[in-house]
C-alpha cells in the first residue's frame, strides 16, 4: 500500500499478487465482512488510539470504518472512491479518501494482505505481537 496526500484527499494505491479467491456475493462498492475475502487492508492510528481501517479487494469491493479503539466502530459506510483491476497474476487498486476521515494526531499505521480459503494466509507489512493472527481482534 502506498499512501500519498493530494489536496484534501488521501490517495491509497495497492499493487498485489492476485490469488483468485472468490469475490463477495454483492456488487462492487462498500461491503461488510470484506475481511473474509481476498483483501489488502491498512490501519491508520492516532495518538489516542482512534483509527481508520480501510480494506480494498481486487474485485472493486471496499470497506472503510472509523474506530475508537479495538472493536469499537463509531462510523460505518464511509465513502471511498475506489477502482480495482485484475491483470493476469496481479491486481491493482486506487482509492481516494477525504483526509477528514483520518484520526487526529496520526502517529502510526500498518498494512496486511489476507487471502486463501483453506488455509487463510495473513501477511503483515510490520508483524504485530502474537503467535498467530487475531482474526477477531479488529472485526466488527
Amino acid at each position: 500500500v502506498r499512501l500519498d496526500r493530494h489536496g484534501a484527499d488521501l490517495l491509497a494505491a495497492v499493487e498485489a499478487p492476485y490469488h483468485g479467491d472468490p469475490p463477495p456475493a454483492g456488487p462492487a462498492g462498500s461491503t461488510e465482512g470484506l475481511w473474509e475475502h481476498e483483501v489488502v487492508e491498512f490501519f491508520l492510528v492516532g495518538r489516542g488510539g482512534d483509527y481508520l481501517e480501510v480494506e480494498l479487494g481486487p474485485h472493486g469491493h471496499y470497506l472503510a470504518l472509523r474506530l475508537k479503539g479495538p472493536r469499537d466502530v463509531v462510523q460505518r459506510g464511509l465513502h471511498v472512491d475506489y477502482r480495482a483491476t485484475i491483470a493476469g497474476p496481479r491486481w491493482s487498486g486506487q482509492a481516494r479518501l477525504a483526509t477528514a476521515l483520518l484520526p487526529e494526531n496520526l502517529e502510526r499505521g500498518n498494512a496486511f494482505a489476507i487471502h486463501g480459503t483453506r488455509p487463510r494466509r495473513y501477511l503483515a507489512a510490520h508483524p504485530t505481537m502474537g503467535r498467530r493472527p487475531d482474526s477477531t481482534s479488529l472485526r466488527h
